[in-house]
């Protein structure tokens, strides 16, 4: 629907960026810090792109005063954060490292200092090594006792003044690229692996939540899930059959889980068939419908567009692109599922994700109609390749454009009735972009660093800085 007059953004908006733990802070082995399985699987061979990893990354652990001074200068109502694990157990357990404690204690009160509300993220996919090697991590419900031992320590020293809290970060992302693609810790190729995991996570999710209405009963807590609404090609039936069959088992397997505690009944007997379907103990559907989070964050970068892939000779999973190379990316799918296919109506960015604000749009609505959630946007950006010009200058226009036409997109479904509790761009700095190196760039501030070395790390505030700062001061665009 068109609106003769769009909604204003309420007041309260939390208008905000974001970062996680391992893509910023450095420091990985400083003041006691264990090491996660990002630490060690960015050391092997031919898993980054040129080898890049964070061991350095853009030293905010070093630099956390700076980077906050430079979010009270452009007026951030709220910063989402990532903790890391192993900063305040290296071992994922036993002796709780004060050294790690105290950061995160510092940080959280130098932003209430400069009035911005910190969001933090229990777990953005850097899990302890030392459970990885024990156990198998996610593959083995200790860890669901360890993961809430872990948020029970974090709600107990931080719940006084952190009011906005996130547990799993795209959960889909970690266990898919972990556990199908191969291509995240810990490296493997196996869907009923992949599934089983998965299911554990939930119900560590859950019971995380559960603890959490114990120890902070006035926050509030949800998930952040990686979404990209599914479209058919065209109204062939068959192509809507595809698109229905991705939107229910890319997204709906998950979303589905967080709010209801159910699994989707199609998804469910095709896993079911394939020998695929996670082992259920007693007790755990009951408190996966239980643990009802009080909003869902949606990380938003993209839509996809699906085809029919037939059963015989359909075409399965493609390589990703994480070099920057425009048009490398291939069609992917599941034979008998569903296959993607280019959008025509859709630009692209160097990495071949589809530019489309209003998916977003469409996001925030699906979410809302069927969950009756309020979302909160934990992620939105452009990753593209910046140029530092003479006289430290970053005209990134073209971020900027993406940035308004999706805040158009968000205030649009406010106009529809969506409610959304706020806005996190993805990122405020320069970080590391997990498998893509430092070349990839998403921030607001430009980072004076390349996969070659941190340079002299300085920090430059690019054109997109001064734009968010307007939007924010005005609440909204013009």
């Amino acid at each position: 629907m068109e609106h003769k007059n769009l909604t204003p953004f309420p007041d309260g908006f939390l208008w905000g960026s974001a970062s996680a733990a391992y893509q910023i802070e450095g420091a990985w082995d400083q003041d006691g810090k264990g090491p996660s399985v990002w630490d060690v699987y960015t050391k092997k061979e031919g898993t980054t792109y040129k080898g890049t990893n964070g061991d350095i990354a853009v030293d905010h652990y070093n630099r956390y005063k700076e980077d906050v001074a430079l979010m009270a200068e452009m007026g951030l109502k709220a910063y989402r954060f990532s903790i890391a694990w192993t900063r305040i157990f290296p071992n994922g357990k036993g002796e709780i490292n004060e050294a790690g404690v105290k950061f995160y204690n510092d940080l959280i009160n130098e932003l209430i200092k400069h009035d911005i509300e910190p969001l933090v993220t229990v777990y953005h996919w850097d899990v302890p090594q030392a459970l990885m090697d024990e156990y198998g991590a996610w593959e083995s419900r200790q860890i669901i006792d360890d993961f809430n031992n872990y948020c029970v320590e974090l709600f107990k020293r931080y719940g006084d003044r952190v009011k906005h809290w996130v547990t799993l970060n795209e959960q889909n992302i970690f266990i898919g690229l972990g556990y199908r693609n191969g291509i995240h810790p810990p490296g493997v190729k196996d869907l009923k692996r992949m599934y089983q995991a998965n299911h554990i996570a939930s119900v560590a999710n859950a019971k995380v939540i559960q603890s959490f209405r114990k120890i902070v009963p006035d926050g509030k807590i949800g998930p952040s899930f990686a979404y990209g609404p599914a479209y058919p090609y065209d109204s062939n039936p068959k192509n809507v059959i595809a698109a229905e069959n991705a939107e229910e088992m890319n997204a709906h397997w998950w979303m589905d889980i967080y709010a209801w505690g159910t699994y989707p009944k199609s998804t469910w007997n095709y896993l079911e068939k394939e020998g695929l379907a996670p082992t259920i103990e007693p007790g755990d559907m009951e408190l996966l419908a239980e643990a009802k989070p009080d909003f869902m964050g949606v990380n938003y970068y993209q839509t996809a567009t699906f085809e029919h892939n037939p059963l015989e000779g359909g075409v399965g999973e493609a390589k990703m692109n994480t070099s920057g190379k425009k048009g490398t990316t291939k069609d992917s799918g599941l034979p008998g599922v569903f296959k993607t296919i280019s959008n025509p109506y859709l630009g692209t960015t160097d990495w071949d994700w589809t530019i489309d604000p209003d998916g977003l749009r469409i996001a925030l609505r699906r979410i809302q109609n069927r969950y009756q959630l309020p979302v909160l946007i934990t992620e939105n950006g452009l990753g593209a390749f910046d140029d530092l010009e003479e006289g430290d200058v970053v005209n990134d226009d073209y971020r900027i454009d993406y940035l308004a036409s999706h805040v158009k997109a968000v205030q649009e479904a406010i106009s529809d009735g969506v409610d959304v509790l706020g806005y996190c761009t993805w990122s405020f700095t320069d970080l590391l972009s997990w498998l893509n190196g430092y070349q990839k760039r998403y921030g607001f501030v430009y980072v004076n660093r390349d996969e070659d070395g941190p340079k002299d790390l300085r920090r430059i505030k690019k054109k997109s800085f001064y734009w968010y700062q307007d939007v924010i001061k005005k609440n909204g665009l013009e």
